[in-house]
């Protein structure tokens, strides 16, 4: 048993404007500092168009190919881009998230982390934004729920930035506990507090700017894990974004590496008692490329710990 690493070349290919935080780049630091790692390596596969329609409709997919460019960039919106190759990158990352918990509650391996690109916790239902195209998160859990039948799954967002759009997917699911933790105030404006899901089956922490780990580590101790364990999930989701760290440019929770590798060995305790340890996470935020690969080293090197 073992930790599997699912990743494609094709992820490499979804290319970005000169200077856009979001570049090809933070995939291959992810890697490098990955490669010494005793993992599984897989490759993503394509998700099939009925994977996607799970939580999307089919306008959105056919507005993303007639927006596909056959060179140069399409401008989604102000901040999120598409070239030749980000639509077979979408689909290898929603598919590596399929392929992963297919591979983690068949018990082929103990745990995953998809290293993939675009993310995806802002694309919402029809929207297209914050560097996300398909809502990788909420895929993998309603995968859990409609394919193979879970009856509870928890899906936790330590990314710096809201995950509006796993809270939107995944807002009228009550076999979907959501536990995010975000800076606020911070684009993009949502996560209070009252936004708890047409169930109450969401926890928005909002964190205030220039926190720290320790008012991270409060919030986890004091909200989320009480909540995991009276939810008693079945699989445990993580949305593993690295934007939190000290280093990064784009916001100021000033999270230290250990801090990643504390919420990452307490959600896999958790997972050891609630869930035999089924732990699936996906790469989103993290745009400072040093401080992205040792954060997301330390949190892999943890899944690795707890896989028996």
């Amino acid at each position: 048993m073992t930790t599997a690493l699912i990743t494609h070349a094709d992820c490499l290919r979804h290319e970005t404007p000169t200077g856009h935080p979001e570049q090809v780049a933070r995939v291959e630091h992810v890697l490098h500092a990955l490669e010494p790692l005793a993992l599984r390596r897989v490759g993503a596969p394509l998700a099939a168009e009925d994977d996607i329609l799970r939580i999307h409709p089919i306008d959105h997919l056919r507005g993303l190919r007639d927006a596909l460019p056959q060179a140069g960039f399409a401008k989604i919106d102000g901040d999120t881009f598409m070239s030749p190759g980000s639509l077979d990158a979408a689909f290898r990352a929603a598919g590596a998230m399929v392929r992963a918990v297919d591979m983690v509650l068949s018990g082929e391996v103990d745990n995953a982390f998809a290293a993939i690109r675009p993310p995806g916790h802002h694309a919402e239902s029809e929207t297209a934004m914050g560097f996300c195209l398909f809502g990788n998160a909420a895929l993998a859990a309603k995968h859990a729920l409609d394919h193979h039948g879970l009856k509870r799954v928890a899906v936790v967002d330590f990314d710096v930035h809201h995950g509006n759009g796993t809270q939107d997917l995944l807002w009228d699911e009550p076999r979907a506990l959501v536990i995010t933790s975000q800076q606020m105030p911070l684009w993009p404006g949502t996560g209070r507090v009252d936004e708890d899901g047409a169930y109450g089956q969401i926890l928005n922490m909002p964190l205030p700017p220039d926190s720290d780990g320790a008012t991270m580590r409060s919030a986890y101790a004091e909200q989320a894990f009480p909540r995991l364990r009276a939810f008693k999930p079945e699989l445990i989701i993580i949305s593993a974004g690295f934007d939190a760290h000290r280093d990064d440019p784009l916001a100021n929770l000033n999270w230290s590496t250990e801090d990643f590798a504390w919420l990452t060995a307490e959600l896999c305790s958790l997972a050891a008692a609630l869930c035999a340890g089924r732990i699936v996470s996906t790469l989103e935020g993290g745009y400072d490329l040093n401080a992205l690969a040792q954060a997301t080293r330390a949190h892999v090197e943890e899944l690795i710990k707890a896989a028996p």
